[in-house]
């Protein structure tokens, strides 16, 4: 059994469930930038995994897909050397999907920690159901389609991943190799804080999106909580809970760390002069990002090109993976 290409495969995709924020930029989009550079990349944007939560409210899967990639490509993935392509537009997906789930057992689905922990989070929306229980094996199919011998994943996901290998296993053992097991490439996810000092997720609206203007990021800055105790100006802080500190370790040099450490500690320096700080450093790596996104944006023919362009690409090699498994099969 062997991978079909000489470069090492990548793939990793995301769900077009909101705007993209600075947790995505730093815990994956730097990342993808990286493996660009050594792997055959292939990046999708998993439009029907977004139907597994939101299969009520459609209306703006569309729209975040097409926003999904303008980021992708101002943040510096690059068509060239990666595979950018959208989910739905390869059915190949879908039919492996189908035949997958013949023979993966209920139990394996259930035992995945995300499906209890996101109904139990997610108390508004109905999540029994068939689809969302079955989310993992349509996972699976996305992965083992392309052959990759790399998956990014954080630790959080590792459990999503052993599924995948052991649903390759399962085939392979029932029918003939036709799968490899895709590895994990573990990526340290730095844990981005939001506005609010709880992680950074669209649930919690407390995001700093790609898309913010400059006006919005500075604003959304300035309203973001602080060392708790550190109620007047004249109080000494402490920049080790403070989720604007965080910001500095990620954006500010090392000198400016050090400075604003000290000077926290001492009250030499107030929460408001911090922030603009931070908001400094911040906006000067971000105006790189807002400068393409403009361009990008004024341009949707040419995103629309590459989106079809990896398309026709993913679609020959998810093809030839099917044509295989149909042949194990023997259907």
């Amino acid at each position: 059994m062997t991978t079909h290409h000489a470069k090492k495969r990548v793939l990793s995709g995301m769900q077009p469930s909101g705007l993209l924020h600075l947790g995505n930029w730093l815990g994956a989009l730097d990342n993808w930038k990286a493996l660009q550079e050594q792997y055959d990349c292939f990046f999708f944007v998993a439009d029907w995994h977004a139907l597994s939560t939101n299969y009520a409210d459609t209306g703006r899967i569309k729209e975040f897909s097409r926003e999904l990639l303008i980021d992708w490509l101002a943040a510096g993935i690059d068509p060239q050397r990666a595979t950018i392509f959208i989910q739905s537009r390869i059915p190949d997906h879908a039919i492996l999907h189908l035949l997958l789930s013949m023979m993966v057992p209920i139990p394996w689905l259930e035992r995945n920690p995300t499906y209890k922990e996101k109904q139990d989070e997610i108390k508004e929306k109905d999540l029994s159901t068939y689809g969302f229980l079955g989310y993992p094996v349509l996972q699976a199919a996305d992965i083992l389609i392309y052959k990759p011998d790399f998956v990014p994943v954080g630790k959080d996901q590792l459990p999503h991943l052993e599924l995948t290998r052991e649903i390759a296993r399962r085939f392979n053992s029932l029918y003939k190799p036709v799968f490899p097991e895709p590895m994990e490439h573990l990526t340290k996810f730095p844990k981005v804080l939001g506005t609010d000092g709880r992680k950074m997720s669209k649930s919690y609206g407390n995001t700093i999106n790609l898309s913010d203007a400059e006006p919005v990021v500075r604003q959304k800055l300035k309203t973001m909580v602080t060392d708790p105790a550190r109620v007047k100006r004249t109080d000494k802080g402490n920049p080790d809970i403070c989720p604007v500190y965080d910001f500095h370790k990620i954006y500010s040099t090392k000198e400016a760390q050090d400075r604003i450490n000290t000077e926290c500690r001492t009250a030499a320096i107030g929460c408001i002069d911090c922030k603009k700080l931070v908001a400094d450093a911040m906006v000067e790596r971000l105006v790189p990002i807002w400068e393409n996104r403009a361009k990008l944006t004024a341009k949707p023919d040419q995103v629309e090109e590459i989106a079809q362009e990896g398309g026709h690409r993913a679609a020959k090699v998810a093809h030839r993976t099917l044509e295989e498994v149909k042949e194990a099969m023997k259907i």
